[in-house]
């Protein structure tokens, strides 16, 4: 197994170092609705993994049994599309527009634009670009034609329990993502068993080619892709390996035991919160966090191009 490092913790999603400014939830529910959700039954499964292409430093095992209660989950992230409407509705001001900036992969940005952005050490492929927000994911100048079904990008954890709080949801719990991403498969390493682009199919919108420097876009895109885009795995979700990484309800923690567990929600209090499923950033040689398993974690304030969210219920 692989040693997790911080900066291959940062590639995934770069924190915002402990800043802090206030956000006001929304207060204006629309009464619950299960469209666009799928039905799950919950039940006993085998969370987590030991698997050799992991990161024993984040966590991702021992294996140990989890029992569930029935829940609904979303089968796509939620969309510009969705969030707008949200936004429309609500007024919510997100984290990102209220700090004035955001992180943008450098790749994706003008010259102009990269020589000026403060970068992080370790990571100096991520940008913080003034401006950039869901609406304009690369920065001023850049807009969302031709991605209203792209999964919102530049959302904290807490402006996703804001639209789960407007919606009639809440974000699932680490436990219930994972079960869901398996899709009723049993310790497969991806969402569709053990083998990445079986017969050279991609399945996943993530990086090929040489990170960071050359992305071949074997799959199709070079950034997010539709919500809807690649097949579904067995329990009806889409794209729950790679595109984005979508947060869950849980605080960090990396100590598990492998004693049952029914309806875990993860440590009382924590730093950090639990991101799930990779992304359109992640690559083999470095991340490799596209694993079904595998996780990482960011704090709730933060916000960057490749992190987004989808939202459950109970049943």
């Amino acid at each position: 197994m692989r040693d997790a490092t911080p900066h291959a913790k940062a590639c995934c999603s770069p924190s915002r170092g402990g800043d802090t400014v206030s956000v006001e939830l929304a207060s204006t529910p629309q009464t619950g609705s299960t469209e666009g959700m799928v039905p799950l039954p919950g039940g006993s499964f085998l969370m987590g993994t030991e698997d050799a292409e992991g990161f024993p430093a984040d966590g991702e095992g021992p294996i140990r049994q989890v029992t569930l209660a029935p829940f609904w989950i979303d089968a796509y992230a939620v969309t510009n599309r969705r969030f707008a409407r949200f936004v429309d509705d609500t007024g919510h001001v997100t984290e990102a527009e209220r700090f004035g900036w955001s992180y943008v992969f450098a790749g994706f940005l003008p010259a102009a634009l990269r020589r000026g952005a403060s970068r992080p050490d370790q990571t100096p492929w991520w940008c913080g670009v003034p401006g950039a927000y869901w609406r304009a994911p690369e920065g001023p100048g850049s807009g969302l034609d031709g991605r209203a079904d792209h999964p919102v990008v530049h959302v904290s954890w807490n402006d996703a329990v804001a639209y789960c709080r407007w919606a009639g949801t809440r974000l699932p719990t680490e436990a219930e993502w994972e079960y869901a991403a398996r899709g009723g498969l049993e310790q497969r390493r991806y969402p569709w068993g053990d083998e990445l682009t079986p017969g050279d199919e991609h399945r996943c919108n993530i990086w090929q080619g040489r990170f960071p420097t050359k992305n071949t876009a074997d799959d199709g895109y070079p950034a997010t892709a539709p919500v809807n885009a690649f097949e579904p795995n067995g329990f009806g979700l889409y794209n729950v390996a790679g595109n984005v990484w979508e947060w869950c309800a849980d605080w960090w923690g990396t100590e598990h035991t492998a004693t049952p567990r029914t309806g875990p929600t993860g440590p009382a209090t924590g730093t950090a919160k639990v991101i799930r499923g990779g992304s359109y950033l992640c690559h083999h040689s470095y991340c490799n966090r596209y694993r079904v398993a595998a996780r990482s974690s960011n704090t709730p304030d933060s916000t960057t191009g490749n992190l987004g969210f989808r939202c459950a219920r109970d049943a």
